[in-house]
């Protein structure tokens, strides 16, 4: 019972607010993210996550240990691993309002800071899925803030937190060497660059160093593959224009319409302002990122992360601002900043949360403009169509049978919900199910699915389509609309040894 009035404390302070608020999201979330089956990308980890090794050819190796905790501790449920998602972004929004406290905010510019970090569609995706960029996510943001109390604090110990934070992210997303090309930028060009004699700084280097090497051995040991997976991601996504959205999407999809006059004003107070000069680092570490992506035709969801720290220094400008007007006009444009917080915040959330029921009018409009959700429906309902095919097969040939799929969703997807049908474990060209290989000994006869690629059925003999994908609201996926046939061929026309490189895909 003692302890009672000290949580009621702690809640009823600023930080305690923030934290009731970071939960909140986290309930949310967790109350919306069983509402769909799993998505491609989880399917994948998942299996990633039965496989753990030091490095995978589509991310390093954080992600799949996460989902290796999470299905440990609630099985193969889409809520239970996208618990720590949940989980991610609640501590996202903590941390931004935090930045704003130490950026010289009160709690209305605290809370504003937290909530307009959540409120981008970005975010409100990346909490209702399980993907590595979630962790990317929060570890720039953890970076970010520490980087923030370096600057308040002038304690270089807040190297070694920002060392830890810069190698978990590297053991999460290479993308976090951009961030680090900021901070470094941030740190040279401005006056924080007294911090560079100190030894807590190289004592953060080695923390990073040492926290990625694991990963950096993987990749020496396997003639650094993740590179050319990379090279090759790029250049499909140049080929097919996805960077051209970059700049535009910088206003309504990494931030929410709502807030960009807020991440606009933080940048130019950080990087202009004589009020922030301590803080100018903060400027560089987003101008850096945000131009070598941009260079390099990179998406525009990468840049996600850098824009708390802008929204809780424009925070903290509005809270400013609000205060030299008269008390009247002062309540008047709190009350309609909010108004449009929860408004745009409940605008993007219908887009960007499973809360629309599956084959309704409504998820077929929202799934048309986010098109991740149509990539939760039809897992199980595909591994059942294969299930209906391997059974036709006759018993004396299913031994030498193996299911051969183009891509990371679908293998994952029969590995997960096959054994129930007495499925073999399938096989796949992509990114690290190339590096495990086929079985030995190796099937003769072959189950295909999501591959369309004639150059493929020319290694096979006697092809033929025994079965078709569907799923039970005929939700237009690119299983349904792009790959549904199953074919099943007999017989190969040369040994596995010598085609599997053939077979070898980045996606």
């Amino acid at each position: 019972m003692s302890r009672l009035p000290s949580l009621r404390k702690f809640f009823s302070s600023d930080t305690g607010f923030l934290v009731l608020l970071g939960l909140a999201s986290v309930l949310l979330h967790t109350l919306l993210n069983g509402r769909y089956g799993f998505h491609r990308d989880e399917l994948g980890m998942l299996d990633n996550a039965r496989h753990l090794a030091w490095g995978y050819v589509d991310y390093p190796p954080f992600t799949p240990f996460i989902v290796r905790l999470a299905y440990a501790l609630f099985g193969a449920a889409p809520a239970g691993l996208r618990f720590f998602s949940a989980l991610a972004m609640g501590t996202v929004m903590v941390l931004a309002g935090l930045m704003g406290r130490d950026l010289g905010g009160k709690r209305f510019a605290q809370v504003l800071a937290a909530l307009a970090s959540a409120i981008a569609p970005y975010a409100l995706l990346t909490g209702s899925l399980f993907v590595y960029a979630t962790f990317d996510y929060l570890w720039w943001v953890v970076a970010a803030f520490m980087v923030v109390r370096l600057l308040k604090t002038e304690d270089p110990r807040w190297w070694l937190g920002i060392g830890v934070a810069i190698g978990l992210g590297m053991m999460t997303k290479y993308a976090m060497g951009f961030f680090v090309g900021g901070i470094v930028v941030g740190i040279v060009v401005t006056k924080a660059r007294r911090f560079l004699v100190s030894p807590w700084l190289w004592a953060g280097v080695g923390f990073a160093l040492l926290i990625f090497l694991p990963n950096l051995i993987w990749q020496v040991q396997h003639d650094f593959i993740s590179l050319k997976f990379l090279q090759d991601i790029h250049a499909r996504d140049v080929s097919i224009g996805r960077g051209k959205s970059y700049l535009s999407e910088q206003v309504w999809a990494t931030t929410n319409l709502v807030t960009v006059p807020l991440w606009i004003a933080g940048l130019f107070l950080t990087l202009l302002a004589p009020s922030t000069k301590p803080f100018r680092p903060l400027a560089w570490m987003y101008l850096v990122p945000f131009g070598l992506f941009l260079y390099l035709h990179g998406r525009s969801y990468y840049l996600t992360a850098a824009y708390p720290m802008l929204l809780a220094a424009g925070a903290v400008a509005w809270e400013g601002g609000l205060a030299h007007l008269s008390p009247g006009w002062g309540r008047l444009l709190r009350g309609i900043t909010w108004t449009l917080i929860a408004a745009s915040g409940l605008a993007f959330s219908l887009i960007a949360l499973p809360l629309a029921p599956v084959g309704s009018e409504l998820f077929r409009k929202v799934s048309d403009i986010n098109g991740e959700l149509k990539e939760q429906v039809g897992w199980p309902e595909l591994v059942e169509a294969v299930a209906g095919v391997y059974a036709k097969i006759p018993e004396d040939e299913k031994a030498a049978t193996g299911i051969l799929t183009g891509n990371y969703g679908e293998a994952g997807a029969v590995n997960l919900y096959g054994p129930a049908y007495g499925l073999p474990e399938a096989i796949s060209g992509m990114n690290t199910y190339w590096l495990r290989g086929y079985d030995d000994p190796p099937p003769q006869n072959l189950i295909v699915i999501g591959i369309e690629d004639p150059a493929i059925y020319s290694f096979l003999k006697d092809c033929g389509i025994e079965g078709r994908i569907s799923n039970a609201y005929n939700i237009l996926n690119e299983e349904f609309l792009k790959h549904s046939a199953i074919y099943v061929c007999r017989g190969m026309r040369k040994p596995w040894s010598e085609i599997w490189k053939y077979f070898q895909d980045f996606g």
